[in-house]
């Protein structure tokens, strides 16, 4: 996983992870976002129109591992779920394919995204930073988000908190090119539903719960078996936009089942705290068969992810 060659992006990239320790404190040994998560393991089964789609080797074979990461959003690892803040929830998926080879889905529990560049993101961080309690109206983040639809939308969206993260779908924002053994290409964004059905909690309901409650959730609802997921594509027609996060594809888009996300164990409390630094999840997806599009966002991302990622293993 190496970090971007565009000089520019890798710069950006720093001043990103720098505004998010800023945002959230230096917190050693975590992600600056989606700090607090926990690891699982599981598999995955590919449908047989996954094979007709991609050469990628996880959509051929018979079935692949899988590491799975549930986190909420922000950089603080303590933040209860029951904090508004702790949405958007994250969902990453590890495919393993061989010693040291392996491909990656991230999604977030929202099909939004704020902003198309990762300098536009910068700056809607520091607008954030720079707002709040006293600052004179209108704030620099009401500046930006008045000249930004995109990240109003975002902000706007409604994120309820969701019962489980075993009963919440997960949306991949930026597109990807799915090849086949022939060489054709199909431009698909990815999409993750819960066979158990989405179910979101009220506010009364959620001010019940703990603020660890969707971890033991997790470990009592494994206690009886696995849950599972189908992993969706769906797939772009002509003329719409593959390079822009922040551009949503009609709804009547076609979408295509890849297979079934089984999660199954949860890892142990050791084993959790020592892959959590270790393991840097990557955005592109560097694997035959499955391709980055040209959305500016995909390099940013994989470069604040590599290092924030080596931050993380270095700390003590």
């Amino acid at each position: 996983m190496p970090l971007a060659t565009d000089e520019a992006v890798v710069q950006t990239s720093r001043e990103l992870v720098a505004q998010l320790h800023s945002i959230f404190g230096e917190h050693p040994g975590f992600r600056p976002a989606h700090a607090k998560g926990v690891l699982l393991s599981g598999t995955f089964t590919p449908s047989a129109e996954a094979a007709k789609l991609s050469a990628a080797p996880h959509f051929n074979n018979p079935s692949t591992p899988i590491i799975v990461r549930f986190s909420n959003s922000t950089g603080l690892p303590k933040i209860p779920d029951t904090d508004p803040n702790a949405d958007p929830r994250g969902l990453a998926i590890r495919f393993t394919l061989g010693h040291r080879v392996h491909t990656d889905i991230i999604t977030h529990s929202t099909p939004f995204f704020p902003t198309r560049t990762g300098q536009d993101f910068l700056e809607f961080l520091r607008a954030a930073a720079a707002s709040g309690a006293g600052v004179e109206s209108p704030s620099p983040v009401e500046k930006f988000l008045a000249a930004h639809p995109s990240a109003l939308a975002f902000v706007q969206a409604p994120k309820p908190a969701p019962s489980s993260y075993a009963k919440e779908a997960y949306f991949g924002v930026n597109a990807f090119k799915l090849v086949d053994a022939e060489g054709k290409a199909t431009f698909i964004r990815y999409r993750i539903v819960p066979d158990l059905g989405v179910e979101k909690l009220s506010p009364e309901d959620l001010a019940s719960k703990g603020e660890n409650y969707l971890h033991e959730d997790l470990i009592t609802r494994l206690a009886s078996g696995p849950f599972t997921y189908r992993l969706l594509a769906q797939v772009a027609e002509e003329g719409d936009v593959t390079n822009d996060a922040t551009v949503h594809w009609p709804d009547s888009r076609k979408l295509v089942e890849l297979g079934q996300v089984k999660v199954e164990k949860l890892y142990d409390d050791e084993t959790d705290a020592k892959d959590q630094k270790y393991i840097i999840f990557d955005p592109i997806p560097r694997v035959k068969g499955v391709e980055p599009s040209e959305d500016p966002l995909l390099d940013v991302r994989a470069s604040v992810y590599l290092i924030s990622g080596r931050e993380r293993r270095a700390a003590s």
